[in-house]
């Protein structure tokens, strides 16, 4: 009997510790999707309702992609929003679409089912072995916690190094090393060669620079082909930013974080709303107590969510004076038009400081 062929979306740099997770926990291929490009996009939006947001249409796309690459056990973790429905629509469209796949959703309606994680995936393996992959659930946690962690960093700094692309090919050289890491101690040691090496890494930061929260939807932010390397364009300002959504976050700290967020802007909002929305209401009113330049919000089109946070972000904004510009990304959005405003609200941040 032939290997089966796991496949999952793509979401910045983290497909590297979901397949080393896959990797070490089951006997089948592990079948990276080629990164998102146009026709990723137009496969998704092909496919897709006419209203639905773009990061549905990235990930049907990907996994069309996957499939016709002979992927026949797709791997999804739509959690919150909307998103929480997701997986049974993008099922759906694609048994419609002929295509014959075992769908497996680890993230369900904001729950996790581990009885139900658990017989999928002996069905892929009869060897699949719970203890085993409760340990590499444990490494790859904290792979996800290391990366996070040397990206804050690299945010903070990208836009001051000395030698251009310098903090790039150090963090993917450090990426490299990861996938080979043989268990948790291997993992650190690897970890703290590399953060030291990147620390190293000679800038040259002034200690007035500018700095901008970038604010908004999970994937939106985390997706650099969906927010068309915004974070990147920034750093060429020489812009410190700062970004709080990652997948730590997401997994660990969210549920409680969200929690201290309400207190902490209980005058703006005293429910949750939604996927991240209250989490950026909190974080609106931190970054502008807290001597930021600017506030950048960005989201997919029709994420319902943002778009009810968007007037208390522009209120407690107008309230303490900060500037804040508000993207929309879709599968038309212009990159030159992104350029355009980034520049214009630059100049706007820097006339605003001189004055």
């Amino acid at each position: 009997m032939s290997k089966k062929t796991i496949s999952f979306p793509h979401m910045g740099n983290y497909s590297i510790p979901v397949e080393y997770l896959l990797h070490h926990i089951v006997d089948a291929n592990i079948l990276i999707a080629p990164k998102i490009s146009s026709r990723t996009i137009e496969l998704g939006t092909k496919y897709s309702p006419e209203f639905v947001c773009t990061p549905f249409k990235y990930t049907l796309g990907t996994f069309i992609e996957a499939l016709d690459m002979k992927a026949d056990i797709l791997i999804q973790a739509g959690g919150g929003c909307r998103y929480g429905y997701y997986s049974e629509l993008q099922n759906q469209i694609l048994e419609d679409l002929g295509y014959q796949f075992t769908y497996i959703n680890l993230i369900s309606q904001g729950k996790t089912d581990i009885c139900k994680i658990y017989r999928e995936f002996k069905k892929i393996d009869s060897h699949f072995h719970i203890i085993k992959a409760l340990y590499y659930l444990f490494v790859t946690s904290k792979m996800v916690k290391y990366m996070d962690h040397v990206d804050d960093y690299i945010r903070m700094n990208i836009g001051f190094e000395i030698k251009k692309d310098s903090f790039i090919h150090a963090n993917q050289l450090m990426l490299e090393d990861f996938k080979k890491a043989k268990g948790f101690f291997h993992l650190r040691h690897m970890y703290l060669k590399h953060f030291r090496k990147i620390k190293k890494i000679p800038i040259e930061k002034p200690s007035n620079c500018f700095k901008i929260g970038v604010i908004g939807e999970l994937y939106t932010l985390m997706e650099p082909f969906a927010n068309y390397d915004l974070e990147m364009i920034l750093a060429k300002y020489g812009i410190e930013v700062k970004r709080y959504t990652n997948a730590h976050y997401l997994l660990f700290e969210k549920k409680k974080e969200v929690k201290k967020y309400l207190k902490y802007a209980r005058e703006y909002i005293q429910y949750r709303m939604g996927a991240d929305a209250a989490d950026n209401i909190g974080r609106t009113k931190y970054l502008c107590t807290h001597d930021y330049d600017g506030i950048i919000h960005i989201k997919s089109s029709f994420c319902t969510p943002e778009i009810g946070a968007m007037p208390i972000i522009n209120k407690i904004c107008n309230q303490y004076d900060v500037p804040v510009l508000f993207f929309s990304f879709d599968a038309n959005t212009s990159k030159v038009g992104i350029e355009t405003r980034l520049e214009a609200f630059y100049d706007m941040i820097e006339m605003r400081r001189k004055k």
